[in-house]
């Protein structure tokens, strides 16, 4: 377990998606996934209240799988608000209030471990979003609060707003950012640096593509993801590949481990997070907690993705 940032949270160093879960798991797939993880010593579950296809799905899910295992007491759960469409998609402050309580609900617990703010809201004052955060952490019905998919310039202006007028502070951000991905590190690190802020990123896999599956000739179901992970290929992306694959031979492991590894050894990032919607592709995510990359596998990756 490692301590998420200046949380009193301890996770596990892969945060299991469950965007997953209600969409391309059903519930008995979902609650299989689940076992796995937390029998791999998995505690950290992401969520949101606008996850997928029915509102709150997912929480629904979670949560009816967490009071029948009994463990509420042992998982940490991260959910958002902000997100998906009308009249949730917003962060004025009696959606705020209204939508914690439905997750706390659904999810069938009397906290949030983890309460991000999905969606920057431009169109509600900031202090009006801000103060509403702050009244869930005083409540007792939020722990801590995160920030996810803010540009740096609002995400600065929160935090400033947020320390000037003695409220609770973003501790945890939620970006963009994987092998691919990279854009994170020029734009939103040094807000994080600035702020001492644990980074968990999402899409760690890039909607599969680091998964390895996407390859010149494979033959994938077509989809929206899968549209999107093959223009990686296209991006200088058979560079990267061949640059897991190797290091996976040399580990003995899986590319999205190794993936997910490269993340782990990035800096302030804590928990990348990486969905599976079956017990073997979770088998494939697993071994990154404990992957170790020298530091010539890590500059040999980054290297890979600055020419892609």
């Amino acid at each position: 377990m490692v301590t998420l940032g200046s949380t009193d949270l301890d996770v596990f160093p892969i945060c299991f998606g469950g965007n997953v879960f209600g969409w391309t798991a059903d519930e008995p797939q979902s609650r299989a996934v689940l076992d796995v993880y937390t029998a791999g010593g998995g505690n950290f579950i992401d969520t949101s209240n606008s996850y997928l296809i029915e509102h709150g799905r997912s929480e629904r899910i979670i949560g009816r799988w967490m009071t029948d295992r009994g463990n509420h007491d042992r998982i940490v759960v991260a959910t958002k608000v902000g997100g998906g469409r009308e009249p949730v998609r917003n962060l004025r402050a009696e959606t705020i209030k209204r939508e914690a309580h439905a997750s706390l609900e659904r999810l069938q617990t009397d906290h949030i471990d983890l309460y991000y703010a999905h969606f920057d809201d431009e169109e509600t004052p900031l202090e009006e979003t801000l103060h509403a955060f702050d009244a869930l952490v005083q409540e007792g019905t939020v722990r801590h609060l995160g920030a996810s998919n803010y540009t740096p310039e609002r995400l600065n202006s929160a935090l400033d707003l947020q320390r000037t007028h003695g409220l609770a502070e973003f501790t945890v951000l939620q970006p963009h950012y994987n092998l691919v991905e990279r854009n994170f590190e020029a734009t939103l690190l040094p807000v994080a640096d600035a702020w001492d802020l644990a980074v968990l990123p999402y899409y760690a896999l890039a909607k599969g593509f680091l998964t390895g599956k996407y390859r010149p000739g494979s033959e994938v179901v077509e989809s929206d993801r899968a549209e999107g992970a093959r223009a990686y290929l296209d991006q200088g992306g058979a560079a990267v590949l061949a640059a897991l694959d190797e290091i996976a031979a040399a580990h003995d492991t899986t590319v999205p481990a190794v993936a997910l590894a490269w993340l782990l050894a990035r800096p302030r990032v804590v928990a990348p997070i990486a969905s599976a919607r079956t017990t073997e592709q979770l088998a494939q995510i697993l071994p990154a907690a404990t992957l170790a990359l020298t530091p010539a596998e890590i500059d040999r990756l980054s290297a890979a993705t600055q020419t892609a």
